[in-house]
């Protein structure tokens, strides 16, 4: 793991590059023949995918009434019991999210409304390869409900043996789930995209994934279909000062680099002494912990950067923009107020990255890769369309009738002008 000391300004583009681990266009081939494939031979290539990639034999696509009880007698009351409280803050967060309507008489006799209205049907998407991310299930479906969407379905990759984590059926059920089908990785997004005769087509799909999987994902928009945001490898992005305790930054950048191999951690502080201490404290704690294979790789394209002051600390997050940022700082609340690129940011020392991630409230869907510069998490309104509406009576098209005509005839858009001209004649007669 680098230790940089003192960047200037000028290097901070080049520190905020992400690791990539296939070559792009070599991904981007091989998910359109698969997207084409599905779109082709529907259920059938489904099944074909998950016997190549997990090596599941699959009959029904579709999960049944009786294996979601099965999977709700498997789970174990503690677990139960953790789901049931993160749903429940979840769900207090996301309800207080909800948006209303707004009507404003813009003029007279001119009113104008926007009127929150869910997206018909969503597409949840859950990976199941190093993790089983039922927590994720909570993330998407519980917004998803509390929008109103129409109807939630959910993909998710089978297990060897045909069937799916029982957490993940078990939270799905509990989280108002609709349809759950077994097919992962690109050929889920595929079906979600252009339907099959089990998996209907949705009409916004969410949730995160590999790279084949992200690029699935930017190639349904090219086929009609909304996503939640681009996405890439996981990262977080930690501000320690000097009374920071080492063992909880050293903790973060593990549970990090335990999302995958591509991961990315990056420490910003002042203090030269936690610079020096950190990797011996994560090789400490890293001995101790399962997955240290993948948990290597990530670290080896982590970085501890020391920096003058706060403020170049703050300045470099911003132009980093992370998807989780740890302000692990005795003037947290400071530095926060001048954060404005970062998806989720977790304040002071008790405030772990893993509380996000499960049972704070707040959402873990999170723009990663530079995106949180332009993309929010994943919020309840990222399942509302926002519609407008407008009604002109006769004293509206005398408000604006005579500007909307100037405008139509000097854009050369002359039917447009007619439409109001029409009108106007009709109330001078």
């Amino acid at each position: 793991m680098d230790i940089i000391n003192y960047p200037s300004p000028e290097e901070w583009a080049q520190l905020s590059v992400r690791a990539l681990a296939e070559e792009a266009s070599e991904v981007t081939a091989a998910v359109a023949k698969i997207i084409a494939d599905v779109a082709s031979r529907g259920d059938d290539a489904l099944r074909d995918y998950e016997l190549r990639f997990t090596g599941a034999e699959i009959g029904a696509i579709e999960v049944t009434p009786q294996e979601l009880d099965a999977a709700e007698a498997a789970v174990g009351a503690e677990l139960k019991e953790a789901i049931g409280i993160a749903a429940a803050n979840i769900a207090a967060f996301h309800e207080a999210q909800k948006p209303g309507s707004i009507k404003v008489e813009t003029a007279p006799g001119v009113v104008c409304e926007q009127r929150p209205v869910a997206i018909s049907r969503a597409g949840l998407y859950i990976p199941g390869g190093n993790s089983p991310l039922f927590s994720t299930v909570l993330m998407l479906a519980i917004p998803a409900r509390i929008a109103g969407c129409g109807e939630v379905i959910l993909c998710t990759p089978p297990r060897r043996d045909g069937t799916v984590h029982p957490a993940i059926l078990y939270a799905a059920r509990l989280a108002g789930v609709d349809r759950i089908f077994k097919t992962g990785g690109a050929q889920a997004i595929a079906a979600m995209t252009c339907g099959s005769s089990t998996v209907p087509r949705v009409d916004k799909i969410f949730g995160p994934g590999n790279r084949y999987v992200t690029e699935a994902k930017q190639q349904a928009t090219r086929r009609g279909v909304a996503i939640d945001m681009p996405a890439g490898p996981s990262e977080v992005l930690v501000i320690a000062d000097g009374n920071a305790d080492a063992r909880f930054v050293a903790a973060d950048f593990l549970s990090q680099a335990e999302h995958g191999p591509d991961s990315q951690s990056i420490l910003l502080t002042t203090s030269p002494e936690l610079a020096r201490e950190l990797p011996d404290v994560i090789d400490g704690m890293l001995g101790r912990l399962p997955r240290r294979e993948m948990m290597e790789r990530s670290l080896s394209h982590s970085r501890i950067i020391l920096m003058h002051d706060d403020d170049e600390m703050i300045a470099f997050s911003n132009t980093y923009a992370p998807e989780h940022l740890i302000i692990n700082h005795a003037a947290a609340d400071e530095l926060a107020s001048k954060v404005v690129n970062a998806g989720s940011v977790f304040l002071g020392e008790y405030s772990p990255e893993s509380a996000g991630d499960y049972a704070s409230g707040t959402n873990h869907t999170l723009p990663t890769s530079g995106y949180a510069r332009a993309y929010s998490g994943v919020n309840v309104e990222s399942f509302i369309k926002r519609i407008t509406f407008q009604r002109l009576s006769p004293e509206g098209i005398a408000s604006i009738g005579r500007a909307v005509e100037v405008m139509a005839e000097n854009e050369d858009l002359l039917a447009h002008k007619l439409a109001m001209t029409l009108r106007m004649e009709k109330l001078k007669n």
